[in-house]
């Protein structure tokens, strides 16, 4: 018997899995498949070499048996060297922590930032399973909106700060609105939290997919950079491995003993097959990456050159980038309502912002998430014209 009142029973259920449900009893003709623009997630394998790698990796006795807690020490090492080396900065291996996905990352470091009866500083449309986590762990989760161009504003979130925040998360590029944050926009909520007191928790799981060849922030390159800032990051849409869950927090050495201890009861240690594909794309897969992130800014910028098709048919859409495009749609009905219907009536599966956005969100109730990633750019083609299709219907 459950009981009325739990921690999960604090939260809502999964929206992926939600949003999947609508599908059930729709059928859709070959000639018009299911456009599914819902969770940002690759849908082929990884490369060839790294399966191979991988294979190989099966036959040594020591990749079914428990890892540090940590991670493996190669991986701790690669990431700070790689990372010193792109953002300019100094990391060091023992400052590396590797976790069972990039949500076990953020989940692991509020539990060693906050105790029940605090408060986290969100960004509105903020990442739902954020909003979860802190909602299982008691914290109230303080939503922010966004302005112009999707982004935060550092004196709207100061006066936001109370006695219980400790920390302000920012997503970029941004989960689920695709926006690129500024350097010096970062640098700016960065100086806010450490005059402040308080932790910046950075999930960059898209950083690989940034549209700048320079380095997103320059927040490594302070040589005291661990004092405020969390790291959080993601090697499942790099390499393709969003079924191995292997994610990253970079922190200071302090917080990680205390993030240690969460991992150590949750997964014990993160799964080592994933880590080795990880440390083998790292080492071997600069030149294949280097194609796939072209590839996903090019389907971001068929989006973006789309609005003004979109704009025609009522569709009002606010930014693309990486992996995710945001809009507003231009029907006297909530998003909540519109996502199913554009199931049956359009073949197009994608997620409201009401799932973004706190409950009764007056924004979010005319918003949708697209995954634009997913869609190839005939793929994009077919979206933009379904889209004009069923708002003039």
């Amino acid at each position: 018997m459950i009981p009325a009142k739990t921690r999960t029973s604090a939260t809502f259920l999964p929206p992926v899995m939600e949003a999947r449900r609508w599908l059930d009893g729709v059928t859709f003709p070959a000639e018009r498949p299911l456009i599914n623009v819902s969770q940002a997630a690759p849908v082929a394998p990884p490369p060839a070499p790294m399966i191979e790698a991988l294979q190989e990796a099966m036959a040594e006795p020591e990749t079914h048996l428990y890892g540090p807690v940590l991670g493996l020490p190669a991986l701790r090492e690669q990431i700070a060297t790689d990372w010193s080396a792109a953002y300019a900065g100094q990391i060091r291996p023992a400052q590396v922590a590797i976790t069972a996905g990039c949500n076990q990352a953020f989940c692991a470091t509020l539990f060693a930032l906050a105790a029940e009866g605090d408060e986290v500083i969100l960004p509105t449309p903020w990442y739902f399973n954020h909003k979860m986590w802190l909602d299982m762990a008691g914290v109230a989760a303080v939503p922010l909106p966004c302005g112009a161009g999707m982004l935060p504003d550092p004196d709207q979130a100061a006066a936001l700060i109370t006695p219980r925040t400790r920390a302000i998360t920012l997503v970029s590029p941004n989960n689920p609105a695709g926006t690129e944050y500024p350097p010096e926009l970062i640098t700016a909520f960065r100086d806010l939290c450490r005059n402040r007191g308080i932790a910046l928790i950075l999930d960059e799981t898209y950083r690989d997919f940034h549209s700048s060849e320079q380095a997103p922030h320059d927040l490594f390159t302070d040589p005291d950079w661990d004092d405020v800032l969390v790291h959080l990051y993601s090697f499942s849409k790099a390499y393709r491995l969003t079924g191995h869950r292997t994610g990253a927090v970079v922190a200071s050495e302090r917080l990680l003993s205390e993030i240690e201890k969460f991992l150590d009861c949750v997964a014990i240690c993160p799964p080592q097959p994933g880590q080795i594909a990880a440390l083998w794309g790292m080492r071997n897969l600069a030149q294949w990456l280097a194609g796939e992130r072209a590839e996903v800014l090019a389907r971001g910028r068929a989006m973006w050159a789309g609005r003004a098709r979109l704009a025609e048919a009522g569709w009002t859409l606010h930014s693309a980038g990486a992996y995710f495009a945001y809009l507003s749609h231009p029907f006297d009905i909530s998003s909540a309502e519109l996502a199913p219907k554009l199931v049956r009536d359009a073949g197009i599966l994608m997620l409201p912002g009401t799932m973004f956005t706190p409950a009764g969100d007056a924004l979010g109730q005319r918003q949708m998430r697209v995954a634009v990633a997913n869609l190839d750019l005939p793929g994009i083609e077919s979206f933009l014209s379904r889209m004009s299709e069923f708002a003039s219907a």
